[in-house]
């Protein structure tokens, strides 16, 4: 039997990975959401491969996404991240992950959850899409320009429509498996 996927996995094994064991599973837990985002602002202007490709290496650098710790990160520990050819060397990109960390840690300090906040946007619930085809998919939508807005407020940084958009699909928010894919059967129960 053939399984059929969303078409955009189907060029590396890395990508038929992630799409069947992590995109679009909703994610409730504080520090994966952080991790997700902080990587899709990462991918920002290059491909989603390029990414997983890093991840582990990302994941050693930023102390495996303990937002906690990266909160406190000084020039001395970017300038350390700037000269790790395993990531993606960009200052604006690592500066915005320590100040969203700090973001994130403030949400604790008032009793919050990140995730939580997220999932209010969605009414705790993923949205259904019904997409035939991967070309009707679209990369940022109204609501994820509005969470954007809501972010900066909160002094996030780098999080655009689009960031927030594949941010919402990669954990869960809203499902974006086209019809055929099985996991788009699997993520609808």
């Amino acid at each position: 039997m053939i399984i059929k996927r969303c078409q955009w996995c189907e060029v590396d094994s890395l990508y038929v990975k992630y799409h069947d064991k992590e995109w679009g599973v909703p994610v409730r837990d504080n520090q994966k959401q952080f991790e997700s985002l902080t990587l899709e602002i990462f991918q920002s202007g290059l491909s989603w491969i390029t990414v997983l490709r890093k991840r582990e290496n990302f994941r050693k650098a930023f102390d495996q996404f303990n937002y906690k710790k990266i909160a406190l990160y000084k020039r001395d520990k970017i300038e350390t991240l700037m000269n790790d050819s395993g990531l993606i060397r960009h200052r604006m990109k690592i500066e915005a992950t320590i100040t969203n960390a700090q973001c994130f840690i403030d949400f604790q300090n008032k009793g919050e959850s990140f995730s939580n906040y997220l999932w209010t946007f969605v009414n705790n619930r993923t949205i259904q899409n019904n997409y035939n085809k991967i070309d009707q998919v679209p990369d940022q939508i109204l609501l994820s320009e509005v969470i954007t807005k809501e972010l900066k407020k909160l002094g996030f940084k780098f999080v655009g429509p689009k960031v927030i958009y594949s941010h919402m699909q990669a954990t869960g928010l809203v499902n974006d498996h086209i019809k055929s894919c099985f996991r788009y059967r699997e993520l609808k129960r």
